[in-house]
């Protein structure tokens, strides 16, 4: 993955967040960040008026190039700031949120207000789509519903990665929740985000495997057809698979 130079890329979020870095003399994180349970009381005002975490230029990159021509799903959008930095990049993106909170600014006008796990049962689990989560939320069981509901092959997570408990699970992190429950997806990337005083956050990625056995199967059809005629009479040998097997 290449990410590409940009002159014109602008993020009022991250100006923001460098000047807050330098006023609180924050050189962070470091090991101890992961016991800090208070942060500065500055960080809820810059949530209320761009969101819980800062979008770097290289994640939102990312998240692009892994959505590739899909359509993305932010579930729990808030006041839209990823969904309206994400489609400046030319990212077609569904905003959904129950808007229960109060923010200071709305980034978009067309957020989807309706319960995330709601959305996704009625969009038969979003399979084509990529799914995006920011800061997912630590209580009623919120991020394990989500991922469970949702039926599509790639998840771009942004939280924590250490285990203060700040975001979706109070106990383990994302990937350690990944790893142990959706073990039939594997983190393929894990950047740092810009982290607020206190705060220790990343873009994770986890996308679907491919089964040996569905490639094997896939394969099987393809000798299948190849042998009834209806895929030319190349060597069985040359019938070729798509993807890795993991």
């Amino acid at each position: 993955m290449v990410i590409p130079k940009s002159k014109k890329h602008v993020n009022p979020y991250y100006d923001f967040w460098c000047w807050s870095c330098q006023n609180l003399e924050w050189a962070g994180p470091e090991e101890g960040t992961a016991n800090i349970k208070t942060s500065h009381h500055i960080l809820p005002i810059f949530m209320h008026h761009f969101g819980c975490v800062v979008p770097s230029y290289e994640g939102l990159q990312i998240i692009k190039q892994k959505a590739e021509k899909r359509p993305v799903v932010e579930i729990g959008s808030g006041n839209g700031y990823w969904t309206y930095m994400l489609r400046r990049l030319g990212v077609s993106v569904q905003a959904v949120d129950n808007l229960q909170s109060e923010y200071r600014t709305l980034w978009i006008s067309d957020t989807i207000m309706k319960d995330g796990e709601i959305f996704l049962k009625d969009e038969k689990g979003c399979k084509d789509a990529v799914l995006l989560f920011v800061y997912p939320i630590i209580s009623s069981g919120f991020t394990s519903k989500i991922l469970e509901t949702y039926e599509g092959d790639t998840i771009c997570v942004a939280g924590t990665q250490n285990r203060n408990g700040y975001t979706a699970f109070k106990d383990r992190t994302i990937d350690e929740y990944m790893k142990a429950e959706r073990t039939e997806f594997q983190k393929t990337i894990q950047i740092l985000l810009p982290s607020f005083a206190g705060k220790d956050e990343a873009l994770f990625v986890f996308e679907r495997k491919i089964c040996e056995q569905n490639v094997e199967r896939e394969r099987e059809a393809l000798l299948v057809m190849r042998s009834l005629g209806y895929l030319g009479n190349s060597r069985s040998s040359d019938v070729q698979t798509n993807g890795p097997i993991f």
